[in-house]
C-alpha cells in the first residue's frame, strides 16, 4: 500500500463520492483521478489534521475534479454565522 491514512467521503445516501489519501515523505504520490465519477485525491499527511479538522467543522464541504487535480472545500458561508 503506497498511503498512510485515507478517508471516504459518502453523500447523504453513503455512495461513496471520494478517497482522500495520505502520504507521508518519500512515499510514492500517486495522481489524483476521477474514475467512474469517485475522486480519489493525494496529500502529504502533514495535512491530515488540517482536513479532519474542516471535515469536523465546516459544512456544505464540496469536493470536485478539475485540471487534473482533486479538491477539497466549503462553501461561502452567510457572515455571522455564529463561528
Amino acid at each position: 500500500m503506497t498511503n498512510r491514512a485515507q478517508i471516504t467521503l459518502m453523500d447523504a445516501a453513503a455512495k461513496s463520492l471520494a478517497y482522500v489519501r495520505f502520504n507521508d515523505p518519500g512515499m510514492v504520490f500517486e495522481a489524483d483521478t476521477n474514475d467512474g465519477g469517485i475522486i480519489k485525491m493525494h496529500l502529504p499527511s502533514s495535512m491530515l489534521q488540517s482536513v479532519l479538522d474542516v471535515l469536523r467543522n465546516e459544512t456544505p464541504i464540496n469536493v470536485y475534479f478539475a485540471q487534473g487535480r482533486g479538491f477539497l472545500g466549503t462553501y461561502a458561508e452567510p457572515a455571522g454565522e455564529g463561528e
